[in-house]
């Protein structure tokens, strides 16, 4: 059994029984659950941002911290993992996107973030079967290998 805790930017997955993967702190960003039940092989990433023209030097070393460069990088780290090549079969979840620091909607940075995901799942004929985003709290998820439930808490 492995813990496989994701910072921001971070992606990951995890096939083993036992196994969990977690993201703490989900304030705007986002993270992706995808479940390929054929292989039940479990990947997550904790996007920050939606485009990362804005930075590309940062998108080539740490490509989980972008959406349009997130969705790529998390697929392609589940198939070294086994998991097999029918997307539109893959099971995805979002949560987080919310709007904890920005009162008057300045940049609008969570819901930015879902819909340049969407558009990046869209794109891979994916899409999300169940989310919890948007509003104005922080959310940890946490995944579990076992059962392939998606946990999500926030504080209080």
């Amino acid at each position: 059994m492995s813990v496989v805790t994701l910072g921001i930017g971070d992606f990951g997955a995890v096939n083993k029984p036992g196994d969990v993967i977690k993201t703490h702190a989900l304030g705007s960003c986002v993270a992706i659950i995808i479940l390929d039940q054929a292989t039940r092989t479990i990947g997550m990433v904790h996007v920050a941002l939606p485009d990362s023209k804005v930075h590309p030097a940062r998108a080539e070393k740490l490509p989980g911290y972008f959406a349009d460069t997130a969705v790529p990088a998390l697929l392609e780290k589940m198939r070294e993992m086994g998991a097999g090549a029918n997307l539109q079969k893959m099971i995805v979840k979002l949560t987080g996107g919310a709007n904890v620091m920005d009162k008057n909607n300045t940049f609008n940075i969570g819901k930015r973030n879902v819909l340049a995901i969407k558009k990046e799942l869209w794109q891979h004929r994916m899409g999300a079967r169940a989310e919890d985003v948007g509003g104005t709290i922080s959310r940890t998820v946490t995944v579990n290998m076992d059962d392939g439930k998606v946990v999500v808490t926030s504080p209080g």
